[in-house]
């Protein structure tokens, strides 16, 4: 059986550009080398396309992120494929790495579509609705989930009676950004004002959600052979001094610990299950899906958000979650390539 080229795309113009990074290091040293032949293909920030060598340390090191270099060679991209000094690099599968905007959000995939080059995860639509978190709850709500009571601000839009009737403490957050990155705690009406500012610095347009006080329950969705499956599902534990799960508890302090938690009620495991993959369906999800709830004293489930790329480390909570289930890290970007390649255009020509 001949190899198949898989592009692995990473980087990005989006906050999350280091987690990318390292995510595309994790699937480049576990990626079936008997069945793929890996091409790194990275994206600077400033949305410069570049070839990158496999030796290039893609992991946090002695504290630094990792980042993709400007001064690398240039990859030509346009609507007729990937060409590196003017030649095709006949890509078979592109698995785009890529979290938050520019990449997590529809945009590449609408040129995948257009190029005619099949890649893994989520179609244009599921993408950018995901993405946009303001969207994505009213769908959530639709399909019979549980959301947070909150409203949504747009940058010189935006009047204070919006905010009027909700409940301290509020978390904002911007609507189109990962990772926790710009999103703040408030516990009174004076931190609100410098939160939005703070939000408004990743997205023009901010959400402002109550707290749900509950245990953080994630759950893992992939697709086999078209049929969504869910993992055993995991508890984020947050550790030390950090009120919430934000980007420096995630990546930065080893301030979080996963949990798989044995006391949860009767049922509660599969009701959580059948959540994530009702949300997974009714946002058009493919390929893979990390689905983030809330389980409060009171017993309800309330849905957090669907991150249709997750980080993708051999240690990020997404491989943790199928792991628990036997399914190992390498299996798993197998089963998302062959899911890629195995199926048709979403565009009908």
């Amino acid at each position: 059986m001949a190899t198949q080229r898989v592009a692995i795309l990473f980087g990005g113009q989006s906050s999350e550009h280091e987690i990318s990074c390292i995510s595309a290091g994790g699937v480049l040293g576990a990626i079936d080398r008997e069945r793929f032949e890996p091409i790194l293909i990275g994206i600077t920030r400033t949305g410069k396309w570049v070839l990158v060598d496999q030796r290039t340390t893609l992991a946090i090191k002695n504290g630094e992120l990792p980042e993709v270099d400007e001064s690398l060679p240039a990859i030509d991209v346009d609507v007729h494929g990937l060409r590196a000094n003017g030649e095709p690099l006949n890509i078979d599968v592109v698995f785009p790495l890529l979290h938050g905007p520019y990449g997590e959000d529809g945009t590449v995939q609408g040129l995948f579509e257009m190029s005619g080059i099949r890649y893994v995860g989520s179609g244009v639509l599921a993408s950018a609705v995901a993405m946009d978190k303001s969207f994505a709850k009213p769908i959530f709500e639709a399909a019979g989930l549980s959301i947070a009571p909150g409203t949504v601000l747009k940058q010189g839009e935006w009047s204070a009676s919006q905010i009027e009737g909700l409940k301290y403490p509020l978390f904002v957050k911007p609507a189109r950004s990962g990772s926790s990155r710009g999103t703040s705690k408030v516990k009174n009406f004076e931190e609100l004002l410098p939160a939005i500012e703070h939000g408004f610095e990743f997205d023009t347009k901010v959400m402002i959600e109550e707290a749900i006080v509950g245990r953080e329950i994630e759950c893992g969705v992939l697709e086999k052979v078209g049929s969504a499956q869910a993992s055993p599902v995991g508890e984020i534990k947050i550790l030390g001094n950090h009120e919430f799960y934000d980007f420096e508890a995630k990546y930065l302090d080893d301030a979080t610990t996963v949990v798989f938690p044995d006391d949860l009620p009767a049922g509660v495991e599969a009701q959580i299950q059948a959540s994530a993959i009702t949300a997974f369906k009714a946002l058009g999800c493919e390929g893979l899906a990390r689905v983030d709830f809330f389980y409060t004293s009171d017993g309800r489930i309330v849905i957090n958000e669907l991150n249709t790329m997750p980080g993708f480390t051999p240690t990020s909570m997404f491989p943790k979650l199928w792991n628990r289930a036997g399914v190992s890290y390498s299996e798993i970007i197998t089963r998302l390539i062959d899911a890629a390649l195995a199926r048709s255009s979403h565009v009908t020509r």
